[in-house]
């Protein structure tokens, strides 16, 4: 953080009343501290709060992640702030007061105005979003329901997610529909190329295309609106794994100019392990069969996506929680420190002798995820070294033509924690 920006942040702490910082003396400590940070941060431009390191410590308070662990892998799944954890928790203990009473007739009732909240952060109707467990849930309910006749085509990536490649196979196998893959060279800041990657595979027996917002090995973010745009042209339908974009960069769904979308709601809206939630254009409900048979399956409702049998009713109301987080923090606030953090670490490393960054620099075509390897060391390696010798916990990824070492901070990530990465990878590089 700039010594001007550290200055301008604290200035303006010493101007908060002391009625204000002690209104609220029941509160823990640390939300205290944090409705502070917030109040002062009003007055300060996403783009100058995004390096802004006090008041980014503020936000680090409201999690509980161990100090003794420094966790680069927030791509896999995120911790949740404690306000999640503990309104989990509670309803979890009232569940079990009397599960069917409680799950079915009380905390079922919240279901539509949590409905409402999603739609709203995702700008859409609430008729047009389902709650359910993750992004492969939701993608393959559209995979599996979507009618296609033998010989129909559809285009994918081969740097697609693994379980909607394999998900596309067996519906190939099951109903001899016809594969398209394409193989992207990333990363890549050429538009026209990732466009083109696609239209290229397009023909007259296309019937869908699978985009991937975000690529989850390497956080290449993919043009997909123009991807789109060029498909709806040709009558293709349009499905897209948001897994790693919602709540991480800061669109609306419609601007996507999709027919279906999925995200797991447990990466960076940092709502409970095991909460997801499924978009579907409105016209497209009523020819799309839910994956789990509903009485009527082709009823124009999206309810009808959402018949998953008894589920963690407590997990799913805790998603309100996540959404009042998300918002406290604010959708640009949280995106410009997102790419920061990415960007300091790779900018400290990108010069080094041997080491070869796969993620772009550039907001336009990556948030947070990152990825950097070592010539002549296999990731893995790294990936341990990492861990053996900082405890920097990340991943290595070998996937398709896709190799290296995936980094992902988060918004309670410090410099000082990507200052210890930087030490490592130089360190391995020179080893």
């Amino acid at each position: 953080m700039s010594m001007v920006n550290r200055r301008s942040f604290l200035n303006k702490a010493s101007l908060v009343s002391a009625t204000a910082l002690f209104s609220s003396f029941l509160q823990p400590a640390w939300s205290r501290n944090l409705e502070k940070a917030l109040k002062i941060s009003e007055s300060i431009s996403p783009d100058e709060l995004a390096s802004d390191d006090d008041f980014w410590y503020y936000i680090q308070q409201a999690f509980t992640v161990s100090p003794s662990l420094i966790n680069l892998n927030n791509g896999g799944v995120s911790p949740a702030p404690k306000t999640v954890q503990d309104a989990m928790k509670r309803y979890y203990d009232y569940s079990n007061e009397a599960p069917s009473y409680y799950m079915w007739r009380i905390l079922d009732q919240g279901r539509e105005t949590l409905r409402e909240n999603l739609a709203q952060l995702a700008g859409t109707s609430a008729e047009e979003i389902a709650i359910n467990r993750n992004s492969s849930e939701g993608l393959e309910t559209v995979i599996f329901g979507l009618p296609l006749k033998p010989g129909d085509e559809v285009v994918a990536a081969k740097q697609d997610y693994p379980n909607m490649v394999n998900a596309w196979k067996q519906r190939e196998l099951r109903d001899n529909i016809k594969l398209k893959w394409i193989n992207l060279e990333l990363p890549s800041d050429d538009e026209n190329y990732l466009v083109q990657q696609y239209v290229n595979a397009f023909t007259p027996k296309t019937k869908v295309v699978h985009i991937t917002h975000i690529i989850n090995w390497n956080g290449q973010i993919l043009p997909v609106e123009r991807i789109a745009d060029e498909a709806k042209k040709r009558g293709i339908e349009v499905l897209v794994d948001g897994a790693h974009s919602f709540a991480h960069i800061n669109f609306t769904i419609p601007s996507l100019n999709a027919d279906y979308f999925a995200s797991s709601l447990h990466k960076w809206l940092y709502a409970p392990i095991g909460s997801g939630l499924l978009y579907v254009r409105k016209e497209k409900i009523k020819n799309l069969y839910p994956l789990f048979a509903s009485g009527e399956p082709l009823k124009d409702d999206i309810r009808k996506f959402e018949h998953l049998g008894t589920r963690p009713f407590f997990i799913e109301q805790a998603i309100g929680k996540a959404l009042e987080f998300h918002h406290m923090i604010g959708s640009e606030r949280k995106e410009k420190r997102l790419h920061y953090l990415k960007n300091y670490w790779m900018q400290k490393v990108k010069d080094e002798t041997k080491v070869k960054l796969h993620t772009s620099l550039d907001p336009k075509w990556g948030g947070a995820i990152g990825m950097v390897s070592v010539e002549g060391k296999k990731p893995g390696d790294l990936d341990s070294f990492l861990m053996n010798k900082y405890k920097i916990h990340t991943v290595g990824i070998e996937w398709e033509n896709i190799k290296g070492v995936r980094v992902t901070p988060n918004v309670y990530t410090t410099t000082a924690n990507l200052d210890i990465l930087v030490k490592g990878i130089r360190e391995f590089a020179k080893s």
